[in-house]
């Protein structure tokens, strides 16, 4: 098994596997939240802020119908780390074409449900019907490239799973030059080329995610051959596929929760017109980069504690959580003082339109106080997933969200008449409930003994 860019993190320098494996991953974080970033600056800057509204509408459903199958992607990780900490080459092979058959069929039922049932979580969100067409017309071409999106998805937990966080980034990369090139083309429209304006965009998208997907496929069978394509693809192994569900049901759900809690949060936002919409959404864009150091740190932090765990090295699993939480939190100190202080500069890349820009700055200056407390949450739950405990991480995001941040958006925006500022707040406080019960987590050592392999000596691995 050709494993060139594999990393064993039982052994070595802590701090220097967080960086090794974290720095790709930020840069992968980054190129995707570009991704999509560049998806709104062209809508908002050339399609106007009803189109821009409707885009933004669709990313709670997009996130809700995705994290459906995210759960599998978040087990696929955790089981291939531990089988290579342990050294299983058997349980390697099982768990990836297992993982990838799974994410296929899963992929396609999620499609065709959201393709069916859209419209009426149009209506369940408050969505305004100016918007209805636009949204829909993106939403159904996105969904129809959902499994070209969780091919690539698979394949990049494959890889990080044996601690290769550089190789997805380049196939992303590519991904994100297509998209920038098509982008304009598709949506503005040249020569041959009709102007096709929010449907341009989904379209771009699906194109470089196949691309990404195909490049992510030939790597994995041909080039480093760290799967084999044999009827095993076709006929998933059943141990592992109790295992898969086992770790993944939960993940998928903690995703749902979030995504569900968006959705809801959602409704809240729509009904104060398609201005706080649009600034809304811009918010959320701004956020994934603010996000992104701690989420990538959350990464490496799985990776790192599956090997270790798998390969019986509890001991390093302090470290790991020790250094994590350092990295997270300088970073995040420094980028809450560019957002709070900046706001203005950051929003009115996106958008011309003033009202927009001071109802986005508002979002910020409110949100990015709490960007050290999200970091820190989002690293610390790196725990929990690298152990294989996403029963867990699921009991925490009900308990953050749907205990606390839904209540307070509802209590501070309606009861209190504090509207949209009432909602922001509410997105600020909610992870003080997450790290706190992360942390608890955590210290109780639950993780100690979450090793989900019997560990063989294999030398070819």
């Amino acid at each position: 098994m050709n494993q060139k860019r594999a990393r064993d993190f039982t052994q070595g320098n802590i701090f220097g596997h967080l960086i090794a494996f974290s720095w790709p991953m930020f840069l992968g974080n980054f190129l995707q939240a570009l991704y999509n970033t560049v998806d709104t600056f062209w809508v908002g800057r050339f399609l106007g802020t009803e189109a821009l509204a409707a885009v933004s509408a669709t990313f709670p459903i997009v996130f809700f119908l995705v994290s459906l199958v995210m759960g599998v992607g978040i087990a696929t990780t955790i089981l291939v780390s531990q089988y290579y900490g342990a050294r299983d080459e058997k349980g390697l092979k099982q768990a990836i074409n297992t993982s990838l058959f799974l994410m296929t069929v899963s992929a396609i039922i999620v499609s065709i449900f959201g393709i069916l049932v859209y419209k009426k979580i149009f209506v369940l969100i408050n969505l305004p019907e100016s918007l209805m067409k636009d949204a829909g017309s993106y939403l159904v071409i996105f969904l129809s490239g959902l499994v070209l999106t969780f091919l690539y998805n698979g394949l990049s937990a494959i890889m990080r799973g044996f601690g290769d966080s550089l190789t997805p980034l380049y196939f992303l990369a590519i991904a994100t030059v297509i998209n920038i090139v098509l982008d304009p083309l598709l949506i503005l429209g040249i020569g041959p080329i009709p102007p096709m304006g929010v449907a341009g965009v989904a379209i771009a998208t699906v194109i470089a995610q196949g691309i990404s997907a195909i490049l992510g496929m030939f790597y994995l069978f041909k080039k480093a051959k760290l799967a084999t394509w044999d009827k095993s693809l076709l006929k998933p192994d059943m141990h592992m596929t109790k295992q898969l569900i086992a770790i993944g049901t939960p993940a998928g759900l903690q995703q749902a929760l979030v995504s569900v809690a968006m959705l809801f949060l959602a409704g809240l936002i729509n009904k104060h017109g398609e201005v706080v919409v649009a600034a809304y959404g811009l918010g959320g864009r701004i956020d994934q980069f603010a996000f992104m150091p701690a989420m990538s740190v959350a990464l490496a932090v799985s990776a790192l504690v599956g090997q270790n765990l798998g390969a019986d090295k509890p001991e390093r699993v302090k470290e790991v959580f020790f250094y994590s939480n350092l990295l997270t939190t300088g970073i995040a100190l420094v980028v809450t003082i560019f957002v709070f202080f900046f706001p203005d500069f950051w929003v009115r890349i996106f958008t011309a339109d003033a009202a927009v820009r001071e109802v986005g700055c508002t979002y910020l200056r409110i949100v990015s106080l709490s960007y050290v407390v999200f970091s820190l949450m989002f690293s610390t739950s790196g725990i929990s997933r690298g152990a294989g405990d996403t029963f867990i991480s699921m009991g925490i995001t009900l308990l953050s969200l749907w205990l606390v941040r839904l209540p307070l958006a509802k209590l501070f925006a309606d009861k209190l008449g504090m509207g949209p500022k009432g909602i922001f707040l509410a997105i600020a406080v909610s992870p003080i409930v997450g790290l706190t019960l992360n942390l608890i987590y955590y210290y109780s050592g639950r993780w100690e003994s979450r090793n989900l392999v019997k560990r063989e000596t294999i030398s070819d691995v």
